[in-house]
């Protein structure tokens, strides 16, 4: 069986070298039209259109799938400039109160030992829920939003940000924090002038992130717990929408195999490796519901 190390010792060097080439203009259309959407959405409700509140979820949606962007920032892949992955890392981070510079290090964990049950840091923080109750719990997004404002609090305290965070980082971690919980402070107090910030980001984002678990399920959930990241790590074969939104992370199998090709190579990368994925899904939906089918035989 072919691992991962065999299919990229098979591809022609001067192939690589061409897939791992960045671009700014790449990055920043796409960036225009994820921001564009997110301005859009927002205008249409903070001016109260004609239906403005179906246009809460869609917004939470666009707002909370930045996370996909901050993800590629931290491997420096969305844009050739190094400052502008950076900044644009940290810009995503504040919005759904994920800190940058900790996520980071948590990612890049993540990639080492993707499905380690033992040093994986995606698994030992509860990211796969294994019963029904867990399942609702995670997919309502309540989770993610303690979890993220308890380590942005203890970033900020100089506590330990974890086993994965060298000692050289932290100070930037605290920096960071402590910048993050000012401009938050900021943005509450400016709710006590204007409710604006609570209908065109505080409650898209609550109503948005179940959507995003349900999403990241699907890149390791039920795969099984090898190095081998043709087996570990899940492509899901979805419509336009949801790759532009995910910056093309659903060919989450060909992002771990090669983790410095940028987003938008992707796609080229899937036609070199398609025949040698060993985990795929037909659609989130039908991915969601062979997890629930998996939970209700397990659980009975």
């Amino acid at each position: 069986m072919t691992d991962h190390k065999t299919l990229i010792a098979s591809l022609p060097a001067d192939t690589l070298a061409r897939l791992g080439q960045r671009s700014d203009r790449a990055g920043l259309l796409h960036l225009a039209g994820h921001v564009g959407l997110i301005a859009g959405l927002a205008l249409w409700v903070a001016q109260g259109w004609w239906l403005w509140p179906l246009a809460l979820l869609p917004l939470g949606i666009a707002i909370c799938f930045l996370f996909t962007l901050e993800h590629e920032c931290t491997h420096k892949t969305p844009f050739r400039t190094p400052w502008l992955n950076e900044w644009v890392g940290h810009a995503a981070g504040l919005l759904i109160l994920q800190p940058f510079e900790w996520f980071r290090y948590f990612h890049l964990a993540h990639h080492r030992h993707t499905n380690d049950p033992d040093r994986d840091p995606e698994l030992l923080s509860g990211a796969k829920p294994e019963t029904r109750g867990e399942f609702i719990r995670h997919v309502s997004g309540l989770p993610y939003w303690w979890a993220m404002a308890r380590q942005t609090w203890r970033n900020a305290l100089g506590r330990d940000p974890g086993d994965h965070v060298p000692a050289r980082a932290r100070p930037r971690l605290r920096r960071e924090a402590r910048v993050m919980l000012a401009l938050h402070a900021l943005a509450a107090s400016s709710l006590a002038v204007t409710p604006l910030l609570f209908w065109i980001w505080l409650l898209p984002a609550l109503l948005g992130q179940p959507f995003l678990r349900l999403y990241l399920l699907a890149e390791h959930g039920r795969c099984p717990r090898v190095a081998n990241m043709l087996e570990n790590t899940r492509t899901t074969y979805t419509n336009r929408i949801v790759r532009f939104l995910a910056w093309n992370m659903p060919y989450h199998t060909e992002h771990h195999t090669l983790p410095a090709i940028p987003f938008h190579q992707l796609p080229r990368l899937n036609a070199l490796m398609r025949d040698r994925l060993r985990m795929t899904s037909a659609g989130y939906t039908r991915f969601t519901r062979a997890y629930l089918d998996d939970l209700r035989n397990r659980n009975g």
